[in-house]
């Protein structure tokens, strides 16, 4: 498991690595010049400026910037924004709680509708389970910016029920609140796909043949749901789950501006119009490192959920150090002809 676990932590470095690169490069071909943002359309010689450029940094060559960011990077410094004229690294963290808190609010909504409405679809064939076909294809089909312009149009705008978009709110209740509608855009889509996946799954442990004989030897229905239903289907459910709610940072960007909120989302937008390097290339890093971190602990958490994953994890590990070449002993002759005791 210590081999495991530090070969995963490895290749999550080395991905960080190349998509820092692949970042910082994409940006520098991208049009645009972050000296005429920081003027703001004002003239300027040209020796303001080649003082301006090096004062960021922007003269020097592309391999120079990227070896002296990532030399900072590593340290824990990745530089000051362009357009804020702030070290990185606190900008990022004022705006980080607003985010983490709609990503958890969203998160729920997504765990717990999916499944929940996964579950009855299973449970309940016939009207019920084609309704919930239906809408989660609606939901899995809707993009998150369309989901918010419908929720923002009937429960803000026509029913009053929640605050538009651009209100913050104060305390935690109130936060949650505001919060509402966009934690529901993000959520919509997700919840869809993963109540599609719970849906299936069970499905597919319902039709099992020890399910059959539990039900055979008179175990009660909730008791098989429990046991062998719910737990045998729980592995691909936290395995598309994790996928999901890594993607929700990704999707918090479109939500954050439509619904004009400050978060690490809406900053990533604003960063990516005015060429703000450092600020993408960190907010990039950890979306990446967040995916890298979800992946590593669905893959921890799926032998404790169910243990043929690991039994098929051992079996192909010992294939693999065996090797497909690798001679097997040659078995002893048996039957009325064969030498007693094995001998030649």
């Amino acid at each position: 498991m210590t081999r495991y676990l530090l070969g995963r932590v490895l290749g999550l470095a080395a991905v960080l690595l190349v998509t820092s690169f692949l970042v910082f490069s994409a940006v520098h071909l991208a049009p645009g010049d972050p000296v005429s943002f920081l003027l703001k359309g004002h003239p300027a010689t040209p020796e303001a400026r080649a003082a301006i450029a090096a004062q960021y940094h922007l003269d020097d060559p592309f391999l120079v910037q990227y070896g002296k960011w990532l030399g900072g990077a590593l340290h824990g410094d990745f530089g000051r924004s362009v357009q804020f004229r702030q070290d990185v690294g606190e900008l990022i963290g004022s705006r980080l709680p607003g985010t983490a808190l709609l990503i958890g609010y969203a998160a729920v909504l997504v765990c717990l509708g999916g499944t929940l409405v996964g579950a009855a679809a299973a449970l309940r064939p016939g009207p019920l389970d084609r309704l919930v076909l239906i809408g989660t294809g609606v939901a899995t089909a809707t993009p998150p910016f369309v989901s918010a312009i419908a929720l923002v149009s009937l429960f803000a705008v026509r029913l009053g029920w929640f605050p538009g978009p651009g209100s913050q709110g104060t305390g935690l209740v109130d936060r949650l609140h505001h919060l509402t509608l966009p934690a529901f855009a993000l959520a919509v889509t997700l919840a869809g796909l993963l109540a599609r996946v719970t849906r299936s799954a069970m499905l597919d442990e319902l039709g099992r043949d020890h399910v059959e004989a539990a039900r055979s030897r008179g175990v009660p229905e909730r008791q098989v749901i429990r046991r062998h239903v719910l737990r045998g289907a729980l592995g691909p459910v936290v395995t598309v789950g994790g996928t999901t709610l890594a993607g929700l940072l990704v999707s918090t960007s479109v939500v954050e501006t439509a619904f004009n909120t400050t978060g690490v989302g809406s900053l990533l937008v604003q960063s990516v119009g005015a060429k703000d390097l450092p600020v993408v290339q960190a907010v990039t890093l950890l979306t990446v490192l967040c995916f890298g971190l979800v992946n590593l602990a669905v893959d921890l958490l799926g032998p404790l959920i169910d243990p043929r994953t690991a039994r098929t994890v051992r079996r192909g590990r010992r294939t693999a150090q065996a090797g497909p070449d690798t001679p097997t002993a040659p078995t002893a002759p048996t039957g009325p002809g064969a030498p007693a005791g094995g001998a030649a």
